[in-house]
C-alpha cells in the first residue's frame, strides 16, 4: 500500500475517532459514536498492517489473531458489573505496550539517529517508557481494588509524598544519564522505579475514589500512546493518544469537581484518605419495611425519584426497575432517576445500565439537575446505592467522604433504601441516612425485591 493511501487512511481514522468521542458524549448518540470508533480502529489497524514498514507477516498475523480471540473472549464473558475491571486491565496493556516498544526502539540496531535527532528520539523513548510503566502497574492495582482482590483501604506510608518525589527525582537523574550516552541500563532502572511508583500512587488512593482513578489511568494510557507515536513517527498514534489523554484528563477533572477533590491530588496520589479525625458515631435505630408497604407508598406518591447504585448493577435489576418505572408512569406518577457522577465504579456506569433496560433518556438526570427537587419529592427509592447518598459528607467534617457532593435524598418525604444488608459502602463508612426518621430499609436482593414490588403494584 502506497504512503499516500496510508496517510489518507490515517486522516479518515482520526476523523472517525473524533466523531466517536462526540457521539459518546450523549446517550442518544452513544451507539453511533461506538460504531464510528470501531470503523476508525479497523481502518487504522488495516492501514498500519499494510504499510511498507511492516514486512514480517509471519509474526504479525498470528499475534493479531491471538489478540482478537482474547479480546472477543473477554468481551463476550464480561458482565456489565465487571466493566470497570476490564477497562482497568486494558489500560495496563497499553502501558505495558508503551514500555516494551520504548525499550525495543532503543535497542533496535536499525535506528541510526545522530545529534539532535538522537536526543529528541531518546527523550520520546524515556517519556513513553516512564508513563507506560506507571500506567501498567497502576492499572493492575486499580484492577485488583475494583475486583476486591486488594483492599480498598488506602495505603498511607509515612512521608509517602516525599517517597514519590524522591522516586521522580531519581528517575530524572537516570534520564540525564540515559540522554548522555548511559546506554540501556539507566532506562531499565528507571522502568523498575516507575513500576514501583505506579503501585504506590494507586495503593494510596481510597476505594471510594476508584472511578476517578480509572479515568485518570485512561488519560495516562493516552499520553503513553502519544509518546510512543512520536517515538515511532506514527501520526495516527500521536492523534489517538492525544485524544484519549486529553479526554481522560477532562473527564477526571469533571469528576474531581463533582466529588470535591483536588485534581492535583489525583495525579500525586494519596487522596480519598479522609480527614484528620475519626468519623462521628451513627446513633439511632433502623426502621425496616416490606414490599407491600413500599408498593403502597409508591401508589400514594405523586412524584418519585429512583437513585440507582452499584448494588443494582450487581443484582442486574435494571430490567425490573425499568418495568416498575413504566408502571408508575402509566399510573400518572412523575418518575425520574438521579445519577451521581461516580455512581457505580466507572463514569456513566448507571447510565449504560438504564439505557440497556430502555429507560427513557429524558427522565435520567444528573445530580446537579435534581438535587434541589428532593424537598418536593414524595418518595425516593434508593437501589443499591450507599456512599453517594450519605449525609455524612455534609454533616461530618471528619468523614472520609467529607465535602463530597451527594444526592440529598433525606430531604424527601420518605426514603426507601433497598439493600442486602447494613454493610458499609465502597468507602467503608457508616451511612447516617439509614437511621433517619423518614428512612425505611427494604432488605433483600434488589432484583427480587423490585420484581415483588412490580407484582404488588
Amino acid at each position: 500500500m502506497s504512503q499516500g493511501i496510508i496517510t489518507v487512511s490515517y486522516i479518515a481514522a482520526s476523523v472517525l475517532f473524533i466523531l466517536s468521542l462526540g457521539g459518546l458524549s450523549h446517550q442518544e448518540t452513544a451507539r453511533r459514536g461506538n460504531m464510528f470508533g470501531i470503523i476508525g480502529m479497523a481502518i487504522a489497524v488495516f492501514a498500519t498492517a499494510m504499510s511498507v514498514a511492516v514486512s514480517n507477516y509471519s509474526l504479525l498475523i498470528p499475534a493479531m489473531a491471538v489478540g482478537a480471540v482474547l479480546g472477543l473472549f473477554a468481551a463476550k464473558r464480561v458482565e456489565m458489573t465487571e466493566m470497570p475491571e476490564l477497562v482497568a486491565i486494558l489500560h495496563s496493556f497499553v502501558g505495558l505496550a508503551a514500555t516494551l516498544v520504548g525499550i525495543a526502539s532503543f535497542i533496535d540496531p536499525a535506528n541510526h539517529f545522530t545529534g539532535v535527532e538522537e536526543t529528541i528520539h531518546n527523550v520520546e523513548i524515556f517519556l513513553g517508557v516512564f508513563i507506560g510503566a506507571i500506567t501498567f502497574t497502576g492499572s493492575i492495582i486499580a484492577f485488583g481494588k475494583l475486583r476486591g482482590m486488594i483492599s480498598g483501604t488506602p495505603l498511607t506510608l509515612p512521608a509517602r509524598h516525599w517517597l514519590n518525589l524522591a522516586a521522580i527525582i531519581l528517575c530524572l537523574v537516570l534520564g540525564y544519564g540515559f540522554l548522555n550516552g548511559g546506554g540501556v541500563l539507566p532506562l531499565l532502572l528507571m522502568t523498575l522505579i516507575a513500576f514501583v511508583l505506579g503501585v504506590h500512587l494507586v495503593m494510596a488512593i481510597g476505594g471510594a475514589d476508584m472511578p476517578v482513578v480509572v479515568s485518570m489511568l485512561n488519560s495516562y494510557s493516552g499520553w503513553a500512546a502519544a509518546a510512543t507515536g512520536f517515538m515511532l513517527s506514527n501520526d495516527l498514534l500521536i492523534v489517538t493518544g492525544a485524544l484519549v489523554g486529553s479526554s481522560g484528563a477532562i473527564l477526571s477533572y469533571i469528576m474531581c469537581r463533582a466529588m470535591n477533590r483536588s485534581f492535583i491530588s489525583v495525579i500525586l496520589g494519596g487522596f480519598g484518605t479522609g480527614g484528620g479525625g475519626a468519623a462521628a458515631d451513627v446513633e439511632g435505630e433502623i426502621i425496616a419495611t416490606s414490599v407491600e408497604e413500599t408498593a403502597q407508598m409508591l401508589k400514594d406518591a405523586d412524584s418519585v425519584i429512583i437513585v440507582p447504585g452499584y448494588g443494582m448493577a450487581v443484582a442486574q435489576a435494571q430490567a425490573v426497575v425499568s418495568a416498575m418505572t413504566k408502571q408508575l408512569r402509566d399510573a400518572g406518577k412523575t418518575v425520574r432517576f438521579g445519577i451521581h457522577p461516580v455512581a457505580g465504579r466507572l463514569p456513566g456506569h448507571m447510565n449504560v445500565l438504564l439505557a440497556e433496560a430502555k429507560v427513557p433518556y429524558d427522565i435520567v438526570l444528573e445530580m446537579d439537575e435534581l438535587n434541589d427537587d428532593f424537598p418536593d419529592t414524595d418518595v425516593v427509592l434508593v437501589i443499591g446505592a450507599n456512599d453517594i447518598v450519605n449525609p455524612g459528607a455534609q454533616e461530618d467534617p471528619n468523614s472520609p467522604i467529607a465535602g463530597m457532593p451527594v444526592l440529598e435524598v433525606w430531604k424527601a418525604g420518605t426514603v426507601v433504601v433497598s439493600k442486602r444488608s447494613m454493610a458499609t459502602g465502597y468507602a467503608g463508612v457508616e451511612n447516617p441516612l439509614f437511621f433517619k426518621d423518614n428512612t425505611r430499609m427494604l432488605f433483600g436482593d434488589a432484583k427480587d425485591t423490585v420484581d415483588a414490588i412490580v407484582k404488588s403494584l
